[in-house]
């Protein structure tokens, strides 16, 4: 990172867009700066197309005048309740909002908003990083106007507020998220009174909604590297109050001197490794869940030690759970989270045991289009320091991989759905939708996915035959 002067700053902003606003503004005889993320992320050599504009007056009148003469390429938004405006011009968003102060009650993160100086402005900001503002008036283009010294934090690569964290904090309790989302996108360290004021003011996340908070959890989760942002979460108290079945996982126990791994350092190093491979937001957000259920299926067991029988099953029931309350989609994306939750173990029972065909038609079956990305969270999945079982595993998966891809290229949906359906069972032994059809269309499925018969109607018409006859069945 460069700290430009402000003749620098002139010269890299030296764009058609920002001599519209500074002569929009001068015509209104108003001060005008460029402020926040935009800001930053010149400095760190960052593009961005959001642009957010500080007018000491009324943004709304600056955003009328630049559309007047960006003219019908331009499209304005004004939004009165919350006095801002918004500017849309070719591939740019240009937010404008009145210079203004901000107070608190302490059961609400919504403030009461009066008109304000930059000054003002500028003491409202979450961090020092987007504090920083940088004039657009034509005699000072280009002026860097920094109280805090963001710049310096930003060079130093800090987290922290402006003023006193523990108001910042509980003003807005989802300043706390967003700290450790900034943190966690721009590996900055979160200055040290900054991180006690999370802990102290953790407990007023309760106020947020679960919309907000998935939002910022979503940014987290789509960071290079999400564990560190995961890792805060848990060290500050927060994770405990926005996703504790997941913060349940940080423990470590003993007995008779055999301890299991610990789980949640475990599903960090499991995103981690996810994330090399995808940027699938949901096969991220099933990479997090798929250890959920260990705490309610953690048993000792004096033969084995540590066991976790059926946590994959226990884990997907609470996947809708976790969903509702953070607000995310009640759709096919939790329905994929879910499946990925419930399979995950399935390909590396597989992989531990002789690679047969019938697990893997099996297992094609189940997972259908998914089979891949399942494929892709098993492998991260396997993170063991043992490194010969490792490398057994994993050579397992590539055998694993090449069954799946032979069962594809034959078209595994023809090969794996017998050519029998249920309402031609129905009709051939007249019947209704009962258990008897469910168990004759299992024993079609059971053979073609065993591949004891080919999936061709003469040889499953004998079998149906013989186990309709066998329970006393007649067409």
């Amino acid at each position: 990172m460069k700290i430009l002067t402000d003749e620098e700053l002139a010269q890299v902003l030296d764009k058609e867009i920002f001599h519209q606003i500074s002569t929009a503004a001068d015509k209104l005889g108003l001060e005008c700066y460029v402020v926040g993320g935009y800001v930053r992320d010149l400095f760190l050599e960052r593009p961005s197309n959001d642009i957010d504009v500080v007018v000491v007056g009324s943004g709304i009148q600056v955003a009328g005048e630049l559309k007047q003469m960006l003219g019908r390429k331009a499209h304005l938004s004004v939004f009165r309740n919350f006095g801002t405006a918004q500017v849309k011009y070719r591939d740019m968003e240009v937010e404008f909002v009145g210079a203004r102060k901000e107070s608190y009650s302490h059961d609400s993160r919504k403030p009461v908003v009066e008109d304000g100086t930059l000054e003002d402005d500028q003491n409202r900001r979450d961090f020092t990083i987007n504090a920083m503002a940088v004039c657009l008036n034509k005699d000072r283009f280009g002026e860097l106007v920094d109280p805090f010294d963001g710049i310096y934090d930003l060079e130093d690569g800090i987290i922290c507020t402006p003023l006193d964290p523990d108001i910042t904090f509980s003003d807005d309790p989802l300043r706390m998220m967003r700290c450790i989302r900034f943190a966690t996108q721009l590996h900055f360290q979160i200055e040290e009174d900054t991180y006690d004021a999370l802990i102290r003011n953790a407990y007023r996340i309760k106020i947020v909604s679960g919309e907000r908070i998935k939002d910022e959890l979503n940014k987290i989760m789509m960071a290079k590297n999400p564990s560190i942002g995961f890792d805060y979460l848990q060290r500050t108290g927060l994770l405990n109050l926005i996703l504790p079945e997941l913060s349940a996982l940080d423990i470590v126990e003993t007995k008779n001197g055999r301890a299991h791994k610990n789980n949640f350092y475990h599903t960090l190093e499991v995103l981690e490794n996810v994330c090399k491979r995808s940027d699938n937001l949901w096969l991220r957000w099933a990479a997090l869940m798929h250890d959920i259920g260990k705490t309610k299926s953690k048993r000792w067991d004096n033969a084995q030690g540590w066991t976790f029988h059926n946590h994959n099953y226990i884990g997907a029931k609470m996947v809708p759970v976790i969903f509702r309350r953070l607000a995310l989609p009640l759709d096919m994306k939790m329905k994929y989270v879910q499946k990925l939750v419930d399979l995950h173990m399935r390909p590396i029972v597989i992989a531990d045991e002789e690679v047969t065909d019938s697990a893997v038609r099996r297992l094609m079956n189940d997972a259908g289009d998914d089979i891949d990305d399942l494929m892709t969270l098993c492998e991260a999945d396997i993170t063991s320091k043992n490194e010969g079982r490792k490398k057994r595993f994993l050579e397992n998966f590539r055998m694993v991989r090449e069954k799946l891809a032979d069962l594809k290229e034959k078209d595994y949906k023809r090969l794996l759905q017998p050519c029998i359906d249920g309402n031609e069972i129905m009709e051939m032994f007249h019947l209704r939708p009962c258990r008897e059809v469910g168990t004759l269309k299992q024993t079609l499925k059971d053979a073609v996915l065993d591949n004891k018969v080919p999936n061709e109607r003469e040889p499953l018409m004998a079998l149906l035959l013989e186990k309709a006859r066998q329970m006393g069945l007649e067409c």
